[in-house]
């Protein structure tokens, strides 16, 4: 697992561990079951506090994307088809949200924003 901190993102760093961590099980590179390193062994590699990484990994456990067993670690969750899938979802909608807003910011009515998605669907089939 490769994680990459910036100290001038205006993110907070336990924020950037839970999305990247986020992101590596949703494009399937954690698999389900797979150990993450232990919160302390995370946070001397990205050179942090272990608070920080622990904020995350709890983030990540509310959220559904992790579990972790008491004395053992913290693991990919399991079943989470439904909740990437949310994920995936939230994300298309973000797409689609920032080009109506284009749309309209450029006078388009929707039936016009409709025609323009038809058009985009049909160029696939």
């Amino acid at each position: 697992m490769e994680l990459i901190i910036s100290n001038s993102s205006s993110k907070p760093i336990y924020e950037q561990i839970t999305s990247q961590i986020k992101a590596q099980i949703i494009a399937g590179q954690l698999a389900e079951g797979e150990q993450l390193p232990s919160i302390r062994a995370l946070a001397n590699s990205l050179r942090v506090s272990a608070i920080t990484t622990k904020r995350a990994y709890a983030d990540l456990e509310s959220q559904g994307f992790i579990e972790t067993v008491q004395g053992k670690g913290s693991f990919v969750a399991g079943g989470n088809k439904e909740l990437i899938r949310e994920e995936h979802l939230r994300e298309i909608e973000g797409h689609l949200s920032r080009a109506v807003e284009a749309g309209r910011d450029l006078g388009l009515e929707p039936a016009e924003l409709r025609e323009m998605l038809d058009l985009l669907l049909d160029q696939d089939e």
